[in-house]
């Protein structure tokens, strides 16, 4: 019988074959939820390296007195994440949203990098 954790990690790896055969070379944004916290970093496969990241653990973000793990905490995430990436030259990247639905954190943070100049 498969584990919760074993299904997460075939629906992670299914989204990310996926995301291979489609990016184009384009650099991808990922997104990782916790139940307190949201990150997300920008990184290029090819090179293997972080691009640009963000997350709700920041120490600008902390101060703010907000938690982690609510939509608008999100949305300035990815704000901040398209304008780190926009500033390391980089307009364009395929969205992985991991193993999550496209719902709620995830589409807040999402939108919001798409309002900071990313396009996916």
């Amino acid at each position: 019988m498969a584990t919760q954790h074993g299904l997460q990690e075939r629906r992670r790896q299914r989204l990310r074959f996926q995301l291979r055969r489609k990016s184009g070379g384009r650099p991808r944004l990922s997104v990782f939820r916790s139940g307190k916290n949201i990150y997300a970093q920008v990184i290029d496969d090819a090179q293997g390296v972080t691009l640009a990241s963000a997350s709700t653990l920041e120490k600008t973000l902390r101060e703010s007195g907000k938690t982690g793990a609510n939509v608008d905490a999100a949305s300035v995430v990815g704000k901040l994440v398209a304008e780190r990436a926009l500033a390391a030259g980089v307009t364009a990247v395929v969205f992985d949203r991991g193993a999550y639905l496209y719902h709620g954190r995830v589409k807040a943070l999402a939108e919001a990098a798409r309002e900071g100049g990313l396009s996916f």
